[in-house]
């Protein structure tokens, strides 16, 4: 998310379990309510005051399969993304508009709790399920030779698991 001036980070609550839908073309799509409190101490009265805003969060594709398949109400997690405005016009022809969390990850939070990770085997590139964002840099070894019926890189000599 380098250069993007729209970007927001939310810690709280999920406040009903995330519903999967899909597009006319397939693509899942995912949404959920976030809840996010604030407290503070009253100057005048010293006496603890919160506050609580309530978050409308999407999110598209693999992101909405694994949070569909991982998270449910009551769950405390962050989620970072952009600030996305929708309109429409009701069958009244009122004109509604909300503005939604537009996903680029989500994860529960482990400020109170713990989490058990499992990955989720992608297709090769290009492919369904193959990640739509940047790769990551580093000393990775190339699996190009892999995929050009060479021998897979060995990730032992690296002492990590290949990403």
């Amino acid at each position: 998310m380098a250069n993007n001036l729209n970007s927001i980070t939310v810690v709280g609550n999920i406040t009903r379990d995330p519903e999967m839908r899909f597009t006319p073309s397939g693509v899942s799509k995912v949404t959920f309510g976030v809840a996010v409190n604030r407290s503070w101490r009253n100057q005048q009265s010293n006496e603890w005051e919160e506050q609580t805003s309530f978050f409308n969060v999407v999110c598209w594709r693999e992101l909405a399969d694994n949070v569909g398949a991982s998270l449910k109400k009551g769950t405390r997690v962050v989620v970072t993304g952009r600030l996305e405005q929708r309109s429409w016009e009701t069958e009244q022809n009122e004109k509604r508009s909300v503005v939604e969390i537009v996903a680029d990850e989500v994860g529960p939070s482990l400020r109170f709790a713990t989490a058990e990770i499992h990955r989720v085997e992608r297709s090769g590139p290009g492919g369904p399920g193959a990640p739509t964002g940047g790769g990551g840099g580093g000393n990775a070894p190339s699996t190009a030779g892999a995929a050009a019926g060479g021998t897979a890189p060995n990730y032992d000599d690296y002492g990590e698991e290949p990403f």
